[in-house]
């Protein structure tokens, strides 16, 4: 079901077709419990969420996602920010609802708030709390999915965003950092590529043409007036778009009945047809940082990457203990682009200490490779405030995260951040490097319906 991953918090995606929202590792393992597990002990694990509706063809998701960061060295200055998620969704089973065998309609409704520590403290251009973008109520998902040939295939239409669909999984939000949850940043750097809850017009299919293989492709409006502060999400005109962004992915999964250490293996990429600001020249020629004018538009952006996650040790085939790893590799093709190349890498270790099945704790580092057009703007910003040219190419980002499951219903997540040779996007002109920074984060979700339940 759509809804078991929207248990934790992730804006970026989960799974093909799930929603990451509120993901937790809990939900993860429910929904991902092995099949050699007897189901009577599968079920007895899982608590039944309140679900009213459940008989007449709805399911309900209300969730709150937190994130707090505060800097104890490094950036621009000491400071603390928080960033918080009311989601309300919902899901309509059309067949029950109305006979349509395999439709179902998606819809949810967000409200962001808080502030980002990146952008007050940091002056680097990722953000170390992934639920911070878009600050206000937001229609964030309006739907139609059709399933169709014994669900070999699914098409879904309708106001969303790539990001939910496409480079994500419940792995990477096991973090709290924007470098990997709820996507790898390179893509957003390098492309218009949508993301939640800022909502447009799509299209994508996803079918399974051989055992354990899958295509999935998408269409997706590009339009500035999404992305605007003022913008709620009930504005369904196309007025302002300025093209679509298509990505793509072929994946092999072996999960399935039996399989005791299951993997994902994914290429990827995006055709981005939309228009885009150059990094580096304004409409005249110069270099923009430098003339205050506005930057040259640009058409045409491409991109590929490979991703996997892999389940490396499985003790016990009835829990989901054990350690898992992950990476994603992120390359441009063509345009002109801010980044040249990304890597990022992984391990999560699902159980800890005795009866602390669910817990985890996580490492992950990020290196962001920047073009040279925006070395040589970072570069002429430096010089001309009266410092030098030595700017670092590349930006690294760690994190070591521990997730704690509370009950059924509430986990919690602090964390450690650790930003090496943070780029200087919100201080261009400052003459000397920014500090790497230290950061301390505290991650926390609840999931309503699980906690009305009583976690029975």
């Amino acid at each position: 079901m759509r809804f078991a991953l929207l248990k934790g918090a992730c804006c970026a995606g989960a799974a093909a077709l799930s929603l990451p929202f509120l993901t937790t590792s809990a939900a993860m393992a429910q929904e991902v419990a092995s099949d050699e597990a007897p189901v009577a002990d599968r079920q007895a694990d899982v608590p039944k969420p309140w679900q009213p509706l459940a008989d007449d063809g709805v399911t309900l998701a209300l969730s709150y996602t937190g994130e707090a960061a505060t800097n104890v060295t490094g950036g621009l200055r000491r400071d603390a920010a928080y960033a918080g998620q009311i989601y309300v969704g919902a899901d309509l089973d059309m067949d029950r609802i109305a006979g349509i065998g395999g439709g179902t309609i998606h819809a949810a409704i967000t409200n962001r708030h808080g502030e980002s520590l990146s952008a007050l403290a940091l002056g680097n251009n990722t953000s170390v709390q992934e639920i911070w973008g878009t600050q206000n109520t937001h229609l964030a998902i309006l739907t139609w999915e059709q399933k169709l040939f014994n669900d070999r295939l699914m098409i879904e239409a309708g106001r969303s965003q790539a990001n939910i669909h496409f480079l994500n999984s419940p792995i990477y939000c096991n973090f709290q950092g924007n470098s990997g949850c709820g996507n790898p940043t390179f893509v957003f750097k390098n492309s218009n590529f949508t993301y939640f809850p800022a909502s447009s017009w799509m299209i994508r299919a996803k079918a399974e043409v051989l055992p354990h293989v899958t295509v999935h492709v998408g269409a997706y409006e590009v339009n500035p007036d999404r992305k605007r502060a003022s913008d709620h999400g009930f504005n369904f005109s196309t007025k302002n778009a300025t093209g679509v962004i298509v990505p793509w992915e072929l994946g092999y999964s072996n999960e399935g009945k039996g399989v005791r250490l299951p993997g994902h293996y994914i290429i990827g990429g995006w055709f981005d047809r939309g228009d885009y600001a150059d990094p580096l020249r304004d409409d005249q020629g110069g270099i923009a940082i430098l003339t205050g004018r506005d930057p040259q538009t640009r058409k045409g952006r491409s991109g590929l990457y490979f991703r996997f996650d892999q389940r490396l040790t499985r003790p016990d085939p009835r829990s989901e203990r054990g350690l898992s790893v992950f990476g994603v590799a992120m390359t441009n093709l063509s345009g002109r682009v801010e980044e040249s190349r990304f890597l990022d890498f992984g391990v999560v270790q699902t159980g800890t200490f005795a009866g602390r099945d669910a817990d985890t704790i996580g490492f992950m580092i990020s290196d962001q490779r920047f073009s040279n057009l925006a070395m040589e703007r970072m570069r002429a910003a430096r010089v001309s405030a009266g410092g030098d040219a030595a700017v670092s190419r590349h930006q690294y980002m760690m994190e070591l995260a521990y997730g704690a499951q509370l009950g059924p219903a509430i986990r919690i997540s602090p964390n450690v951040q650790y930003i090496l040779h943070p780029d200087q996007t919100g201080a261009p002109f400052r003459t000397r490097d920014i500090k790497d920074a230290l950061i301390f984060g505290f991650k926390f979700t609840i999931d309503a319906p699980t906690l009305l339940s009583g976690g029975r």
